[in-house]
């Protein structure tokens, strides 16, 4: 008997001993995740437009908590013991029933919730208390310190932390980081070996996204368009402020914008940005593209004279009318854009061929996303030139037939102020990484569209259409000159009708150097829909503050006052 149990000693301690460690060991470890900070995301000046702030959850492990003892301080006096003492200093701290909470310190499990999202102060109150078995749970909570300003762009995360919309979607990835974890030795009863393993495996914190974004002009710019939207009874508006010669877009304001730290209270139609994601007829902002491609091509000057009725029939037998009756005029080219005139236009277009307005309008960025980096961009409606019908032809030369987002609009606009170079448009600067390294977004070279040249002379005519006698004056910003186009068109209804419209207003400033495009849509207002008075106003209003909010100085030159011809004279 003594060999037997000796040689069953010898197998124990010699073979199975290191197996039987092991699993002793792994039987006495406990392994937490560490979770990653989700990165911020921060305006063009670095204010927090997203982050992430320290949480608690707090737990209890039962096994513990039954060898709670509180004394008298001052006396050494024993005032209670166990569950229901500890039940009773925590119930008011948690805001919860005594007795519900007593409940819970009972039991054989080494950890139940008592309670999530405490702030670090609140659990630094309770961790005062020294109740055995009261054990913290590090987390995170996404914050939005700005409400609505900026939350159609910014987006929000779900219940795990996830991006659900807006750049926390497009770039959540690069803000979730990378989670750490942490290793320990518990003994029987589930506390902490101190002199037991500890293997710690730092979180990688997420990236920093920079936008583009100016906070005030953004929230500035949602004030003024719910303000309008509520005047004129829309459906809905928006405003796209984009920096000529960059790309960059400085706002981005929706009317009814989503507060991405309670987005569940709006529709889920109402929780992006229409101004990216929902196509519409331009009217006549797209007869812009028409006089820019016929400047180019030089079927025109901008002193060319169309005599212009009211009502014209072109040769294939198809009939255009202007807004509103008048007699019939003698305009240069500048006369027709300020006019506004749809007959005129289809004179101007037709010198052109199909094909060849097809490309200026692509070049512009019609018919194809900008490639913005926010979730659920419209590339618009542009079909080709041969399913063009004998009307569709004539229709798109004014901006029907066809349809754009307003960033895509507006990125029409700040081409022309460009010098006819075409930048993408972007909303974020760039990304720090977790070791602090700044990562500019890649650029690609603009692509010109329009000469120099012929860019300067739509600038020249589009200060016609922002003057007085002009179809934009209410856009007028006061001591800078400012080179625009108005913009109405009929909206398709449901049994294929023409029964609402919209108004738009695009434009750039200062005409003489600019700075900033701006484009402004109203859809669906509930009576005036014309863009030069329901557009316009908001359009003044963005552009004077993004101006002064650039410290742009007011214009010191005069605008050219291109001649409109012998019937505006």
């Amino acid at each position: 008997m003594l060999l037997v149990f000796g040689g069953r000693l010898v197998y124990v301690q010699a073979v199975q001993g290191p197996e039987l460690a092991d699993q002793a060991r792994d039987d006495r470890t406990r392994t937490s995740l560490i979770r990653a900070p989700r990165g911020d995301i921060v305006d063009s000046d670095g204010e927090v437009l997203a982050t992430s702030v320290e949480r608690f959850n707090v737990g209890v492990n039962q096994l513990l908590v039954r060898n709670y003892v509180r004394k008298d301080p001052e006396t050494g006096e024993v005032l209670g013991t166990g569950a229901a003492e500890a039940a009773k200093m925590l119930a008011p701290l948690l805001g919860r029933d005594k007795a519900e909470l007593g409940a819970e310190l009972v039991g054989e499990s080494t950890f139940v919730y008592l309670a999530k999202g405490l702030t670090p102060e609140d659990w630094r109150t309770i961790d005062a208390l020294r109740i055995p078995g009261i054990e913290p749970e590090e987390t995170t909570e996404r914050i939005y310190p700005n409400g609505t300003t900026a939350g159609n762009i910014v987006g929000f995360v779900g219940r795990d932390g996830h991006g659900l919309a807006g750049l926390e979607q497009r770039f959540n990835e690069q803000l979730t980081g990378t989670d750490g974890s942490l290793t320990v030795e518990i003994g029987g009863t589930g506390q902490v070996i101190p002199t037991g393993l500890r293997e710690e495996e730092p979180a990688v914190p997420g990236e920093t996204v920079h936008t583009s974004i100016d906070r005030d002009l953004q929230f500035f710019a949602q004030q003024q368009i719910d303000e309008a939207v509520a005047k004129w009874g829309a459906q809905w508006g928006a405003v796209v402020v984009e920096e000529i010669g960059t790309g960059r877009v400085l706002t981005i304001a929706d009317s009814g914008t989503v507060d991405p730290g309670d987005y569940q209270k709006w529709a889920e139609g109402d929780r992006g940005s229409r101004a990216v994601s929902a196509p519409y007829e331009p009217g006549s902002t797209g007869k812009l593209p028409t006089f820019a491609a016929a400047l180019e091509e030089g079927v025109v000057e901008t002193g060319s004279l169309f005599t212009v009725p009211d009502r014209l029939t072109m040769p294939n037998g198809q009939t255009f009318s202007d807004n509103d009756p008048h007699e019939t005029k003698r305009l240069t080219t500048a006369g027709v854009l300020a006019d506004s005139s749809n007959t005129g236009t289809v004179q101007i277009g037709d010198r052109i061929a199909d094909d060849v307005r097809y490309g200026y309008l692509r070049g512009f960025g019609f018919g194809q996303p900008t490639g913005i980096e926010l979730p659920g961009e419209t590339g618009g409606v542009l079909r080709e030139p041969d399913s063009w019908d004998s009307r569709t032809r004539y229709t798109t030369m004014f901006g029907q037939g066809m349809s754009v987002s307003l960033l895509q609009n507006t990125s029409m606009v700040a081409t022309i102020g460009n010098g006819g170079v075409r930048m993408d448009p972007r909303v974020v600067d760039g990304r720090t990484n977790g070791d602090g390294d700044f990562l500019p977004t890649e650029t690609v070279e603009g692509e010109r569209v329009i000469s120099e040249e012929t860019a300067g002379e739509v600038i020249a005519m589009m200060e016609g259409v922002a003057a007085d006698g002009g179809t934009g004056v209410l856009g007028q910003v006061e001591g800078y000159r400012i080179a625009a186009k108005t913009g109405t068109a009929q909206i398709v209804d449901g049994s294929g009708g023409l029964s609402s419209r919209l108004g738009s207003y695009v434009g750039l400033a200062p005409a003489e150097d600019p700075r900033l495009a701006v484009g402004v849509v109203m859809y669906k207002p509930a009576g005036m829909s014309y863009g030069g008075v329901i557009a316009a106003p908001v359009f003044r209003e963005v552009m004077g503050f993004g101006l002064r909010q650039l410290g742009v100085p007011p214009s010191t030159t005069p605008a050219p006052n291109l001649s409109r011809g012998p019937g505006q004279e």
